[in-house]
């Protein structure tokens, strides 16, 4: 399951952060990712200006939060878009 993830953790965290989810339990563990995966990639999206991030007290604990931002919402539709054209290809094919 792993491979099948490379190119598309972008979607799982935007989706994630749009939903407000956490996508290891909504995945029933198929998405649990690792902190060395997800930071770069929420840094990366931040630096594109998909999301922002500040900092929040969560259960007296500070920690870094972060929401999609407008252009992470266009984003986000634009990759669910691409992703369901690519399913429908992909099951064409397979089944």
């Amino acid at each position: 399951m792993r491979n099948a993830l490379k190119g598309h953790v972008d979607l799982l965290l935007l989706s994630a952060l749009r939903a407000r989810r956490d996508a290891p339990r909504r995945s029933e563990g198929a998405f649990d990712l690792a902190e060395g995966t997800v930071y770069p990639s929420l840094y990366r999206l931040e630096r594109r200006g998909l999301v922002a991030s500040g900092w929040q007290e969560v259960a007296r604990r500070r920690r870094r939060v972060y929401r999609l931002t407008t252009s992470g919402r266009g984003a986000l539709e634009k990759e669910r878009s691409e992703w369901r054209a690519f399913t429908r290809a992909m099951e064409a094919v397979v089944t």
